[in-house]
């Protein structure tokens, strides 16, 4: 078993694909994994996915209610290494920016940044206020990661997995989670010289085509 510990929260914001990723790399890994879902982070996983929330508690190796504040990881003396909410919702963003500790989702996350542990949060909404935007500075002023879900194209992603993929693995990294789930820039041909090549000389005109004329593939795409 890998001696890290990381907590998951999974909230009530579209996206609810990203912390059962999360999830499943992190036991790839043999990290310890503390789980906690919201009601409406469980109903999310319903609509969004073929997983039931029971499945996806059983991929952690932790699994507490929201509102159990007697659990380990609500205490600062509980070793933990980090902390990811995929997805972040708006309610939960304003909980932890305001220390208003009532679930242990948000209490977690208090706890981590007061023992000043990365707290990587994956807000998912647009567009955005001005509210929102302001309750993301104040999380970023206590310490927490404002890591939205917004994919990478520069690995050529061919599927949705590819794309959910590479924000994950993003915030491993910014967890210090180490891991080989994803190309990395300056490696392993990812350099311009490198893709330039590896897309020839017609890449720029055929991606004009496809840019000017609808895929109809895509335009009925009902996932």
């Amino acid at each position: 078993m890998n001696p890290r510990r990381i907590i998951v929260g999974i909230s009530g914001a579209t996206g609810a694909i990203y912390g059962i990723t999360a999830l499943k790399l992190l036991r790839e890994l043999e990290v310890e994994t503390h789980l906690v879902m919201t009601k409406y982070g469980r109903q999310c996983i319903e609509w969004e996915t073929a997983y039931k929330p029971d499945d996806v508690a059983a991929m952690a190796t932790h699994n507490y209610g929201n509102g159990n504040l007697a659990a380990p990881i609500s205490s600062g003396s509980y070793p933990i290494d980090g902390m990811l909410v995929a997805p972040c919702s708006i309610t939960t963003l304003s909980g932890i920016a305001h220390s208003y500790n009532e679930t242990l989702v948000i209490r977690a996350a208090d706890v981590c940044l007061k023992e000043r542990r990365p707290v990587v949060l994956m807000v998912r909404e647009a567009p955005l206020h001005l509210g929102h935007l302001r309750l993301m500075q104040q999380v970023a002023e206590i310490g927490g990661i404002i890591l939205p879900p917004v994919p990478a194209f520069y690995h050529r992603p061919k599927t949705i997995e590819d794309l959910v993929l590479s924000t994950v693995a993003r915030s491993f990294d910014a967890m210090r989670v180490p891991h080989s789930f994803c190309a990395r820039w300056g490696e392993n041909g990812l350099t311009p010289a490198g893709l330039a090549a590896a897309a020839g000389p017609t890449a720029t005109s055929e991606k004009s085509t496809r840019m000017s004329q609808p895929n109809p593939d895509f335009l009925n795409h009902n996932e």
